[in-house]
């Protein structure tokens, strides 16, 4: 240590986890979409508690109205409050992105790791399998996926969980590909590395190399794609909504509250601003932390 200039000491003290941070919060816009992005989650999980205006309370007297001290961020067509169906919505909105790109990661990463380690027939059947999706055409098979079998599972989940389920297999069955090509790409480059060839001199299977040695070096990567697939997947799920096939009218989602104020721009613009700028922030905020885990998860970058 008598060699090492003091802030190499330090560097060699801080842990992996500071150290990640370290160079997270160096990314300016990363930590300012992380703050914006925690409260956008705090608002929609606690705001409901705060502002107890029903989400279908019909008021006519107040129908298309601006925003306003009784409704801060106006009304619909049919008086209900704005805030409250925003707040609602994103609790939804959210949960399917998250849902998704786990479901996403999940799969994504077993195939990834199974064709990495694998050699022969088995990676190329997992690949032809993933390129025979990633060649699918996603939005009409979406569509189609939802219109078969949305009926069927809200008759035995319910209207709400039942629809939310379909969407987060739906999205998430069409996110996997991209994480499993990094996966198997990731292996190809470790499972040549000198510990990883040490492990096995030593005797480890074949599952404690993936788990032990291989796997956890692959995370970096797949933490940020799973941010590009948060904002992915709430997209999809707006699209979905916005084109009617989402949830329920009665389940107000931001793609549904877009959908159902489409008719409405000339009159209330304000109907389809709020959810669209709710849209807007959470997909920037995600991209632009995932931009940050990116820098800070990368090992060769030196900040």
């Amino acid at each position: 240590m008598a060699g090492l200039t003091p802030a190499l000491v330090i560097d060699s003290q801080r842990s992996p986890l500071a150290e990640a941070w370290r160079r997270f919060s160096r990314h300016r816009m990363a930590l300012i979409s992380l703050f914006v992005l925690l409260t956008m989650v705090l608002l929609v999980i606690f705001g409901p508690l705060l502002w107890k205006v029903a989400i279908n309370d019909i008021d006519f007297t107040a129908r298309l109205k601006g925003p306003s001290a009784a409704h801060p961020l106006g009304t619909d067509d049919l008086g209900q409050d704005l805030l409250a169906r925003i707040l609602y919505g994103g609790r939804i909105s959210l949960a399917v992105g998250l849902a998704a790109m786990s479901m996403a990661i999940l799969v994504g990463v077993t195939v990834g790791a199974i064709a990495g380690i694998s050699r022969g027939a088995v990676d190329g059947a997992l690949m032809w399998v993933t390129d025979l999706f990633l060649s699918l055409p996603q939005l009409p098979l979406l569509l189609l996926l939802i219109y078969l079998f949305r009926e069927g599972l809200k008759t035995i989940f319910g209207p709400e969980v039942g629809v939310f389920i379909l969407i987060v297999l739906v999205i998430g069955g069409f996110r996997w590909m991209p994480v499993a090509r990094l996966v198997r790409a990731q292996f190809f480059s470790l499972r040549e590395k000198e510990y990883v060839e040490a492990a096995r001199a030593l005797g480890a299977s074949t599952l404690r190399q993936v788990l032990r040695h291989i796997l956890p070096n692959t995370l970096g990567p797949v933490i940020v794609a799973g941010t590009i697939d948060v904002a992915a997947a709430i997209i999809a799920e707006s699209t979905l909504s916005f084109l009617g096939l989402g949830f329920p009218p009665d389940i107000p989602t931001w793609g549904r509250i877009l959908f159902d104020s489409k008719d409405y721009l000339d009159i209330a613009p304000h109907w389809a601003m709020f959810p669209g700028t709710a849209i807007f922030l959470a997909v920037l905020t995600i991209n632009f932390i995932g931009d940050g885990l990116r820098d800070a998860l990368d090992p060769r970058k030196v900040m």
